[in-house]
């Protein structure tokens, strides 16, 4: 599962997944938990002969979609506070349904920003850009959650990487959630941002900003118009991504769906053949 977007974005998604699909069947759901393409996705593995599916969640934050996925594959019976595709500020909320697919299913509750991989990333990212030579400072930032708690999940997993930042040399690290599709909370967000970069810059240092997203800058360009800074790389494309997918679709097929009958894995070497 992965949100969608341009045709760039998907194409970038396409690639990290296919080093997968030459090992094991794989399919791929765009959308925000959406009832019609994950229908479309089970539907096409249990034509190939699966019987048991491991849906890897491609979200930044573990949260996102995270209920509504649940529910749609009948691992809950808790039907969504905000069913469906609303949960915007403005969105008209649609009704989900359950999946009837015939297979076992399960997923994973952890997002791709709390991963060591996302975290190489962003060090690596950094690192490409990172002038010794010059005063610099970065900023690490998300597209951030509507719900307080669930956004304030995510800016901990962005101090985590920043940890990890910082020993790159820079005066400054910060780390900030855009809250994108939320108006009512982004206008206050995008304040933040716009300090952080102006005073840094008016202080005389180089701000190098990287993206905490799948693919691409974002909407961060617009946000910081008119503002001095140097723009870093989202984690696509890099093996990493594909790494993370590959492992973490091991771990679901070894530990979630396995048989009672069948022996357990053991180690990442059994989870990796799993996949093979």
């Amino acid at each position: 599962m992965a949100h969608g977007g341009s045709p760039e974005w998907n194409e970038a998604v396409r690639r990290a997944v296919s080093p997968l699909a030459a090992d094991v069947p794989t399919v791929i759901a765009f959308g925000m938990a959406d009832p019609a393409t994950m229908a479309a996705a089970l539907d096409s593995l249990r034509r190939l002969g699966v019987t048991r599916v491991a849906t890897v969640r491609l979200f930044l934050s573990g949260r996102s979609f995270l209920d509504e996925t649940r529910y749609l594959l009948g691992l809950s019976t808790i039907v969504p506070a905000v069913p469906g595709h609303g949960g915007h500020d403005g969105a008209a909320p649609a009704p989900l349904v359950p999946l009837a697919s015939g297979l076992v299913v399960t997923t994973h509750e952890e997002g791709v920003i709390t991963s060591p991989e996302a975290r190489g990333i962003m060090v690596e990212r950094a690192r490409a850009l990172r002038d010794p030579a010059r005063r610099e400072s970065l900023l690490l930032v998300a597209h951030g959650m509507g719900d307080d708690a669930q956004d304030a999940d995510v800016v901990q997993s962005l101090r985590a990487v920043a940890a990890e930042l910082a020993p790159l040399g820079f005066e400054a690290v910060q780390v900030a959630t855009l809250r994108e599709d939320w108006p009512s909370k982004r206008q206050g967000a995008e304040q933040v941002i716009r300090d952080f970069v102006g005073r840094e810059s008016a202080a005389g240092r180089r701000v190098i900003v990287l993206p905490m997203r799948l693919w691409g800058f974002g909407p961060y360009a617009q946000v910081l118009s008119g503002l001095e800074y140097t723009a870093g790389d989202g984690l696509l494309p890099h093996a990493e991504v594909s790494a993370w997918i590959r492992r973490t679709a091991a771990r679901l097929l070894c530990d979630g769906t396995r048989p009672p009958a069948a022996p357990p894995c053991s180690g990442a070497g059994a989870a990796a053949s799993s996949l093979r």
